[in-house]
């Protein structure tokens, strides 16, 4: 990821946690990043090269790992893959759970 991309992405994340407010990241296309996911999307959890991307990326950016949610795209299918609509919401989940806590905290 361009570093300029990057260093913005910091300085938001910084202002929001100065405001209390949570983050959370979405790693997506994880089936074209590993070609262990391509496989088999159940091994998302798995796979050391994802596991490294997004530890790069919490490194990078100061997001923990485990608000780091990865998602397929649907890009190409014509048919819902209950793999797919399983990681997505999952995500969906997890974001709602982070916006209700916020939303108590107010």
């Amino acid at each position: 990821m361009n570093q300029s991309v990057l260093q913005k992405m910091r300085e938001i994340r910084e202002a929001a946690s100065e405001l209390g407010i949570p983050q959370m990241a979405i790693l997506s296309h994880v089936d074209t990043a590993c070609g262990e996911t391509e496989k088999n999307l159940k091994n998302v959890y798995k796979s050391k090269h994802l596991k490294r991307k997004m530890g790069d990326f919490s490194s990078s950016l100061g997001i923990p790992m485990n608000c780091i949610l990865p998602v397929k795209n649907y890009s190409h299918e014509i048919q819902l893959n209950p793999d797919v609509n399983a990681l997505i919401l999952s995500a969906l989940r997890l974001m709602v759970d982070f916006g209700d806590d916020y939303a108590d905290k107010l």
